[in-house]
């Protein structure tokens, strides 16, 4: 299959990079982003389940707003702390914000105490086994204390 020659005269044009859409400003942004966006999704989430379809008051959206800055903060403070422990007290910890998290989520919605920590506690298994798991196969891919 013939190809074209260059041009003579012609100076090659360098190719332009593309742009670093995962730079660290990207990353820096996303840092602060997301317990911003996921706080604000969960206290709607958590306001829209305590009212059951009735009408929206103020203390509702109080309630949702306090529940929202309740969830950033603890989810900040997990994903600050939890890197610095052992693979196994990182998982318990995502794990146990995971559960107490939907556990609320579902108690807000009408559900008994008892059906919301049972919820709770069978998330958290869930969410331990997978972390665990992962950070597990994580670690002994790139050997210990490097994941």
């Amino acid at each position: 299959m013939a190809h074209a020659a260059p041009a003579p005269g012609r100076a090659r044009t360098q190719r332009q990079r593309t742009p670093d859409v995962f730079g660290p400003r990207v990353h820096t942004a996303a840092r602060w982003a997301l317990p911003v966006v996921l706080g604000l999704l969960y206290g709607y989430w958590a306001a829209a389940n305590r009212r059951d379809g009735g009408p929206i008051t103020g203390w509702n959206v109080l309630f949702g707003f306090v529940t929202a800055f309740a969830f950033m903060v603890l989810y900040v403070a997990v994903r600050a702390v939890a890197p610095r422990l052992m693979r196994e007290m990182h998982a318990l910890a995502w794990a146990v914000f995971a559960g107490c998290a939907i556990g609320f989520l579902y108690e807000q919605g009408g559900a008994t105490v008892l059906a919301a920590i049972v919820l709770g506690l069978v998330i958290a298994a869930a969410f331990f086994l997978a972390l665990l798991y992962r950070f597990s196969a994580r670690e002994d891919a790139t050997g210990p204390g490097e994941a």
